[in-house]
């Protein structure tokens, strides 16, 4: 058979294709064997896998088939998976109803509106969580309104997620108490961020830089305080943060208007920015300021106490002393200069005997270092070895340290028991007195006593220790009075005494006959005293001199009388002597021969020195009885005077008696009776005349001062005691001069009446063997 070109082309072509078939056929069957082997490998390995999963993949086909992994049962606490839906979702399923429930809604939800969910389950008796996450199948998985399951163990996570959610609670708590407590806090807070802008404030922040409100102050970045020295508040807080450690500077601010030193502190908080927070120290500078002020002045105050102090600090060195300490323990300062410990400074005061001694010294010092660490102060009396006593004060200090005053109270303790004898002595004095005494304090009551007053009132010392009022009192005593009424005017004696501050006196008369007088005298205290003194013996006395005295001067008048009427009926028969006498020496009754007319001129000169002592006499009667009539007009004294002097120059000369008058223009004129005054200065010159001997020297001086003028006889004759100077001015001795027939002077008391009656004085100056000298001083108006 002959095979055409084309036939065998096409038939080429067929066994070309069919060898090449044959070949495709081998090399795929090879091919999809090798690949099959590989698809088995790889699902062998997905199987080991999903088996190795924590999540347990489950199918649940349309009608309610469940595929899932036997590892299932074991999360269940079952024996076997269930096989169907409804099992996995039965009460007996192996979960919590409610969660059963649930899952079976949502499975059925994803079934019929293909709608995902997840829900977490509890296995019933366990502590397990299963997360439950669903979703419709694909169409390669399972048919229609199929479901594929994924559950996973979450017990762990969710135990964390517990955890965690706690933990973001308490930190969320904390964060709003921080955040509450960043508001309300009193002192400006801040934070800045990573740039170091202000991102946070609080109220107390915007309030003192005058913001009006958080926003404001960040988006303008108002800072508080202000640069110092170049360092603006950011570049402080990077500092801060790049230090990684909390940094602190007092700078200043200025707020409401005052400038005020703040503490600012930047502490860093590393990636999350810078925080801040400022404190206002003005107050506590200022009270620092104060405090060194203070200590100051407390320190001057001490130095300048009395008492020894000497303060110690927290390490119990000497910090300071004063002067007194270290004159009260005989301290140098070159042994205080170096602060030296409180026991060194123990034992230097022992090595100057300024401590008492005691057998073991170092436990006593140790008791007294024990003063540190005590609470509360401690007080001690020190009787030191020379009898001195010191109160010594040991007050511990807030910063540990020990205040000590060292006050020496030996003369205090001397004037104790010298206070304790005196009142032991007034004890015995008050209560030994003659006067009966009582002590009224305020309220009235009886207070103290003494046995006179007990023994007056005839009380017992029972009545009296129950410090009865003054009224009760009076009520027991007034049957013992004269008159029982009288008790009311005592009551009020005390009362004045306590109550108004008034002295009163008064006399009280006993039933028995006695009269007392009684005081009652205000005391510093605010007490009354009130004493009783027994006058009835003295009453009597009184009376009797009043009596006496009352006949004294009915006899004096009597005398004053008699002298009157002696003086006027003795001048009649000398004026008649006088006067024939006179007749006599003029020839009238004949010659006289020369013995005669001696006779006549010495009963003239002894008649007119009668008249003159007559006069005198007359004159002090009526002197001392206050009748003398005095006639005052401006007067020339040194007239007065001469004519006085040239009454007796003649008697001076005939006696021999240097006789000198020395007038100084400064005596003047004086409103005096001329007579008077004239009269005293004749009897002082008489009296010098009389006394001083033949060739004695007799001065009359005159001079004056101011508003007073004075006249002075002087002599140098034989002087006079100064008994014989009391007896001139004495009337009783001159009666008694008189009774012994003495000669008693009447001139100079005379002259001195009459000085006294122009407001004047006389004084008397003499000495045996030197003569006297009388001073007759005048008033001028």
């Amino acid at each position: 058979m002959t095979i055409t070109p084309l036939a065998a082309l096409l038939l080429g072509v067929v066994l070309a294709l069919w060898l090449g078939a044959s070949v495709w056929a081998l090399v795929t069957g090879f091919s999809m064997r090798r690949q099959g082997a590989h698809a088995q490998g790889q699902l062998d390995r997905l199987t080991a896998i999903l088996e190795s999963a924590p999540a347990i993949v489950a199918v649940i086909r349309p009608d309610g088939q469940l595929e899932v992994a036997d590892r299932l049962a074991g999360w269940l606490g079952k024996d076997r998976v269930p096989n169907f839906a409804s099992e996995l979702v039965a009460p007996d399923g192996g979960l919590e109803p409610a969660d059963a429930e649930s899952l079976a809604r949502d499975i059925a939800a994803a079934q019929r509106a293909g709608k995902p969910f997840s829900r977490p389950v509890h296995a019933v008796g366990s502590a397990r969580l299963l997360l439950v996450r669903g979703a419709p199948a694909g169409a390669s998985i399972a048919g229609a309104g199929s479901v594929m399951l994924w559950l996973f163990d979450a017990t762990e996570s969710q135990s964390e997620i517990n955890a965690l959610q706690g933990q973001v609670a308490q930190l969320r708590e904390a964060l709003e108490t921080i955040a509450g407590l960043m508001e309300s806090a009193p002192l400006p807070i801040w934070h800045r961020g990573p740039d170091m802008r202000l991102s946070l404030v609080n109220s107390a922040y915007v309030e003192a830089v005058d913001g009006g409100d958080a926003a404001k102050v960040i988006a303008e970045g108002i800072e508080l305080v202000e640069p110092v020295e170049g360092l603006t508040p950011a570049r402080a807080a990077a500092a801060a943060a790049e230090d990684g450690h909390p940094i602190e500077r007092m700078v200043p601010a200025t707020i409401d208007g005052e400038r005020r030193t703040m503490r600012v502190i930047d502490v860093p908080l590393g990636a999350a920015g810078v925080a801040g927070f400022a404190l206002d120290q003005h107050e506590l500078e200022q009270a620092r300021v104060e405090h060194r002020r203070f200590e100051g002045a407390q320190r001057d105050l001490l130095d300048r106490l009395s008492a020894g102090v000497a303060q110690f600090g927290p390490d119990r060195s000497l910090r300071f002393w004063n002067q007194p300490f270290m004159s009260l323990f005989a301290l140098e300062q070159i042994h205080l200069a170096d602060g030296p410990a409180f026991e060194r400074v123990l034992d230097r005061m022992r090595e100057t005997g300024r401590i008492p001694e005691h057998r073991d010294f170092p436990a006593w010092r140790g008791e007294r270092r024990d003063w540190f660490l005590s609470p509360d102060a401690k007080e001690e009396t020190w009787l030191l070895a020379d009898g001195a006593h010191l109160r010594v004060f040991a007050q511990p200090l807030p910063d540990g340290g020990l205040l000590l005053i060292f006050e020496d109270r030996t003369e205090q303790v001397q004037l104790s028991s010298a206070r304790d004898t005196l009142l032991r002595v007034r004890t015995a004095t008050f209560d030994n007195l003659f006067e009966a005494i009582g002590v009224f304090s305020q309220d009235g009551r009886l207070h103290l006593w003494n046995s006179r007053f007990r023994t007056l009132w005839n009380l017992g010392e029972e009545q009296l220790a129950a410090h009865p009022r003054i009224d009760d009192l009076m009520r027991l005593v007034q049957s013992r009075l004269a008159k029982p009424h009288q008790s009311n005017l005592v009551r009020e004696l005390v009362r004045a005494a306590t109550v108004e501050r008034k002295q009163r006196v008064g006399h009280v008369g006993f039933a028995d006959g006695r009269t007392f007088e009684f005081a009652a005298i205000p005391l510093p205290d605010g007490n009354a005293l009130f004493t009783m003194l027994d006058v009835t013996d003295s009453r009597r006395i009184e009376q009797v001199l009043r009596d006496r005295n009352d006949a004294l001067e009915q006899t004096d008048k009597i005398k004053t009388a008699f002298v009157t009427n002696m003086s006027y009926e003795l001048r009649t028969p000398l004026t008649t002597i006088a006067g024939f006498a006179e007749m006599m020496s003029h020839g009238y009754a004949g010659a006289l021969s020369d013995m005669a007319k001696d006779y006549v001129d010495g009963i003239m000169e002894s008649t007119g020195r009668l008249s003159q002592l007559i006069e005198n006499v007359l004159d002090l009667t009526q002197s001392e009885a206050g009748t003398l009539p005095i006639e005052k007009k401006p007067t020339d004294l040194a007239d007065l005077a001469r004519s006085s002097a040239g009454r007796i120059t003649a008697a001076a000369k005939e006696k021999g008696i240097d006789f000198a008058i020395d007038l100084q223009p400064s005596l003047g004129r004086a409103h005096c009776d001329a007579r008077r005054v004239g009269q005293a200065l004749d009897q002082l010159l008489d009296n010098a005349l009389r006394y001083s001997p033949p060739g004695a020297r007799i001065l009359l001086h005159g001079d004056g001062q101011g508003p007073r003028a004075r006249l002075i006889v002087s002599d140098n004759g034989p002087g006079m005691s100064s008994t014989q100077l009391a007896a001139i001015f004495d009337p009783a001795i001159r009666t008694e001069q008189a009774q012994r027939g003495e000669s008693a002077a009447v001139g100079l008391p005379l002259a001195r009446q009459l000085a006294e009656a122009h407001g004047g004085t006389l004084n008397l100056v003499s000495e045996p063997g030197q003569g006297t000298m009388a001073m007759l001083d005048l008033p001028r108006g």
